[in-house]
């Protein structure tokens, strides 16, 4: 165990988390809504620190990053436990654990310096924070960023987008990029499929980018709840209005956890999806878990040259020259080797 940042002692024992915009109220004893922060006699743990369920070394593009070291690699690790109840978790049995066994904390013992010396070992570019909500598991994704950095390897979340405003201003000191699932644009769907809300997820959207870390935005289509043209366009205004040089990774859905009763999404929504995008303004709109769909490529939005040809994670030609594109100059937003 390690105690939790970002919390504070109420009356009578009672603390208030603000590590996300839950700020879940716990009493003694008692855990919040992740359910890996635990209130011992008024201070507050978090029981995940170091306790890693998932290490792999997975391809930047799976994040999905398309803008951040294309072609590198990322060394990914998890502890167990979310903030988030999303109905159509692809990652439920790790994310949902402790709800789903009693509290139980699963995890091997890790120290920092070892998820950075294994990343460097391997050749790993950056450390990605992933698979649930790395927020949850913040303090020692947060030791384990600190470390990265000393050593010249860059720290990527791949996130909800739910951190309390002080986290994400603390975040960004250490953080080079983001992926921001943006679920919906309809506070609704957030509410009765992820037991969450919308707004913060824009608020956090917006002062990230602002903070000058790296941010790409991911919305899984889901046939009839959120892949209207209208909730489309929606989304595509407000990445524009934030920065029209945002990547938006459009994804399929595929039936999952509690949420059987919804077909797959077509290859045709996705290519509806980047076209909505690309009519409102969007500079980089990509087709995810398509694979050779053909909206995954990234071209030149000045003359269309195809700049990074992509199939699924792999990369298959990459034209950029020092992040500008050959034919006519264009300088393309993203980090670069």
């Amino acid at each position: 165990m390690r105690e939790a940042m970002f919390y504070q002692l109420e009356k009578e024992g009672i603390l208030n988390c603000h590590l996300c915009n839950h700020n879940c109220r716990i009493k003694d004893g008692r855990r919040g809504l992740c359910g890996v922060r635990e209130n011992r006699g008024g201070k507050l743990y978090s029981l995940v620190y170091g306790r890693l369920v998932a290490e792999n070394f997975d391809p930047i593009e799976k994040k999905p990053l398309f803008h951040f070291l294309p072609g590198s690699r990322s060394y990914s690790i998890s502890t167990v436990g979310c903030n988030f109840r999303c109905r159509h978790c692809q990652n439920y049995e790790i994310s949902q654990y402790p709800h789903r066994h009693h509290g139980e904390i699963a995890g091997q013992e890790r120290t920092a310096a070892e998820v950075v010396e294994a990343a460097a070992a391997s050749g790993c570019q950056s450390v990605s924070y992933t698979y649930v909500e790395p927020t949850i598991f913040y303090e020692f994704a947060y030791d384990c960023a600190v470390l990265a950095n000393q050593r010249g390897i860059k720290n990527v979340f791949v996130s909800n987008g739910y951190m309390g405003q002080e986290v994400g201003r603390h975040l960004a000191g250490v953080l080079d990029g983001i992926n921001i699932d943006l679920k919906s644009f309809d506070d609704r769907f957030y509410r009765q499929v992820c037991q969450a809300r919308l707004q913060p997820v824009l608020d956090n959207i917006r002062r990230l980018h602002e903070l000058g870390v790296w941010v790409e935005v991911t919305t899984l289509l889901i046939p009839g709840l959120n892949d209207s043209d209208e909730e489309l366009r929606d989304i595509a205004n407000f990445i524009k209005e934030t920065d029209p040089g945002i990547p938006w990774h459009v994804t399929a859905f595929y039936p999952t956890h509690e949420m059987l009763d919804r077909p797959p999404t077509p290859a045709a929504t996705l290519r509806r999806a980047r076209e909505i995008g690309l009519k409102n303004g969007l500079r980089f709109v990509y087709e995810g878990n398509i694979p050779g769909s053909g909206g995954e490529n990234t071209y030149c939005p000045a003359c269309q040259k195809l700049l990074i040809e992509r199939h699924g994670f792999s990369i298959r030609a990459n034209h950029l020259a020092a992040g500008t594109c050959p034919a006519c100059g264009e300088k393309i937003s993203g980090v670069w080797s």
